[in-house]
């Protein structure tokens, strides 16, 4: 269920907004200080958040409005500011925080109800036929942690654009799914959506295989052929691994997405083209620009807007949505119900995913085969078992992590299983209350800069 915050001197002034985040699906928790808005944002992740801007203390707006720009908390919150006569300057405080929208209260009742269940509709995946990309950005991809939350929020901003994209992570991450998802919210979405992994094409048919041949253009060409960019126009062309192309070929690619024309093997006349380009890899970008596998030029044209997809061990809890979905699909397919035993889904929760979701759909896989009504521990592969089933408050630390890494796991593990009570954890952790405040700012920051 989405959660939403309400933020007032006094709460009980908000009961009406209350009620109508209520009435739309939304569970709701109202808070008075800055500190416990700030403690609230960072502990539960709301998916909106409301504030009154009238009252006594103006301290406690402005105290917020700061932490709200400085945490770029809208970049994974829907923000609606409220006030019963709102100022010009309370509309630039609005515009600086990234909110939404602001509302004349009590009298615009009904608009804020309306802005609300419009945001709540964009959040819900139409559940008719197969699965939709919708406005929340989510598409195909599964997940709601905070990394994952921010990468919904990129893709509902770029995706209205034509400007190329660039969609680095680690392999197995998604990048196709994320790229399809700007895709089919784009106003592209009802042309092509052509991918080709360029790392894939045959050096002697590459340029054939991007720009298309004429008849008779080289021995064998015993017809016209189609080329990707005539075959994505109107749409949009992903060039997955990208600095796996050939050099010669990127000098190619450089001068179509300069002059928005190609000119088909063997062709004497070139051939316009309207083609949005979404390229990816998983090689660190100025590391292949260094080493020559990338020009720099080329670069700069594809990578307009650069995104990257947060790998599987950085999302927290995603995995168990993840698996469940992917068993889900199974399921369906072969008309069998099966399900995790929260041993073995324990043991998903706790394993550090180097191959990321791709590794983990495969190991789903292989449980469902074994399986019989249950997926068992013993039904999972044995690199996923190095050592046996362990508790949930045991903190498993992989080799190679930074002692900030180490901390930060400590810390927040820390916290999980004291059910977020940051006195009682703190205490366990020997260090003062303030600095674990401090902390998990600096956490937070962190996830969302990211």
């Amino acid at each position: 269920m989405p959660h939403a915050l309400l933020v007032d001197n006094n709460p009980k002034s908000l009961t009406p907004v209350r009620e109508i985040c209520e009435t739309l699906g939304f569970s709701v928790e109202s808070v008075s200080s800055t500190e416990e808005a700030r403690d609230t944002i960072l502990r539960a992740r709301p998916e909106v958040l409301l504030i009154n801007l009238d009252g006594d203390d103006i301290g406690l707006r402005t105290t917020l409005l700061n932490f709200l720009t400085q945490a770029n908390i809208a970049d994974v919150t829907q923000i609606f500011l409220m006030s019963r006569s709102p100022s010009y300057l309370q509309a630039a405080e609005g515009l600086r925080v990234g909110a939404r929208d602001i509302f004349e209260y009590p009298s615009q009742l009904t608009r804020l109800a309306e802005a609300l269940g419009q945001y709540k509709s964009e959040m819900k995946c139409d559940q008719s036929g197969e699965k939709a990309v919708h406005k929340s950005g989510r598409g195909l991809l599964i997940g709601e942690s905070p990394p994952m939350l921010q990468l919904y929020k990129t893709i509902r901003k770029v995706a209205p654009s034509d400007i190329a994209v660039f969609v680095s992570g680690e392999s197995g991450t998604g990048k196709d799914l994320v790229a399809r998802t700007i895709h089919a919210l784009s106003h592209r979405s009802h042309c092509p959506y052509v991918a080709v992994n360029c790392g894939a094409i045959a050096a002697e048919l590459a340029e054939s295989e991007l720009f298309g041949h004429v008849k008779g253009a080289f021995t064998g060409a015993a017809g016209a052929r189609k080329g990707l960019f005539e075959q994505a126009e109107g749409g949009t062309l992903f060039l997955d691994e990208l600095t796996e192309m050939k050099p010669d070929l990127q000098v190619k690619l450089l001068r179509v997405l300069e002059s928005h024309t190609f000119q088909p093997v063997g062709a004497e006349r070139v051939q316009p083209c309207n083609v949005r380009i979404i390229a990816s890899s998983n090689r660190e970008l100025a590391e292949a620009v260094a080493e020559g596998q990338l020009r720099k030029d080329l670069y700069y044209r594809v990578a307009q807007f650069a995104m990257e997809i947060p790998p599987l061990r950085q999302r927290g809890e995603d995995v168990v949505p993840l698996a469940k979905a992917f068993l889900a699909d199974h399921c369906r397919f072969y008309k069998i119900s099966k399900e995790f035993s929260e041993d073995a889904l324990e043991v998903l929760r706790i394993y550090h995913w180097p191959g990321n979701v791709r590794e983990l759909r495969n190991v789903v896989a292989r449980a469902f085969l074994l399986a019989d009504t249950e997926i068992m521990v013993e039904d999972l592969p044995a690199n996923l078992l190095a050592r046996p089933p362990i508790a949930s408050d045991y903190l498993r630390l992989p080799a190679g992590q930074t002692l900030g890494d180490v901390e930060r796991q400590v810390i927040l593990t820390t916290l999980h299983n004291h059910k977020g009570n940051k006195t009682t954890a703190a205490k366990e952790l020997g260090i003062s209350l303030k600095t674990l405040y401090n902390r998990l700012k600096e956490y937070e920051m962190k996830h969302l800069s990211s």
